[in-house]
């Protein structure tokens, strides 16, 4: 199957993944709880500011490459929208949280996957995630791409293909705090990040519990 998703629906299928698993209480979404997910501060890179009329032409788009759309639920006033992944390419646990991470935050190390796919599916070690990449990586045709190590890095980085193949990752730049050349300055600085991006989403998740119990009052 030839699937390419430009950037809206790559975080409207990412978005949708992530709250099956994490919230699953909530799932499917309404359309006001979809654009929030989206456009959530925390776990997300880039941060996106979509609109009700971008997340909806994304979701058309979805329906026609029978992604994800609107599901029928017999005790819902508003339409919920939900992914089809499982239909399409019937992933296990662990693959469907490496490619949701993968898809919400872009290219990551093993490490960075383990870690912050943490909610989705809890895995053992570095080789269980490295052997559900390497099952993405042998499907035919591959759902995920190994990248070349960038200069100065332990670890390679994997991105999902489900966007059109992908080259290489740029590294961000350093911030001044972190000194070049560091490993233990840049592992502190990702560790306070990783806090802070938490912190981030324990106050987003208390948010849209609150949008969700309002629409049902």
């Amino acid at each position: 199957m030839d699937i390419q998703l430009n950037e809206v629906e790559a975080r409207v299928l990412g978005a949708l993944m992530e709250k099956e698993a994490a919230t699953p209480d909530y799932y499917p979404l309404s359309l006001n709880a979809l654009v929030n997910a989206c456009n959530q501060k925390s776990n997300r890179d880039p941060v996106m500011n979509l609109d009700e009329d971008a997340v909806t032409q994304a979701i058309d788009s979805l329906n026609e490459k029978g992604l994800a759309g609107a599901m029928r639920l017999v005790d819902s006033r508003v339409t919920k929208y939900g992914h089809r992944l499982q239909e399409v390419f019937n992933f296990d646990r662990r693959e469907t949280a490496i490619l949701c991470v993968l898809l919400l935050r872009g290219p990551q190390t093993p490490g960075e996957l383990r870690t912050r796919g943490e909610r989705l599916h809890r895995f053992e070690d570095l080789d269980s995630v490295e052997l559900a990449l390497n099952r993405l990586i042998e499907r035919d045709p591959p759902v995920v791409k190994k990248l070349p190590r960038q200069p100065g890095t332990k670890e390679s980085r994997y991105a999902h293909l489900l966007s059109g193949d992908v080259e290489a990752w740029e590294p961000p730049e350093p911030g001044g705090a972190v000194a070049a050349g560091s490993p233990d300055n840049e592992r502190i600085a990702r560790l306070e990040s990783d806090v802070a991006s938490l912190q981030k989403e324990v106050a987003d998740l208390k948010q849209q519990l609150t949008d969700f119990r309002k629409q049902f009052e």
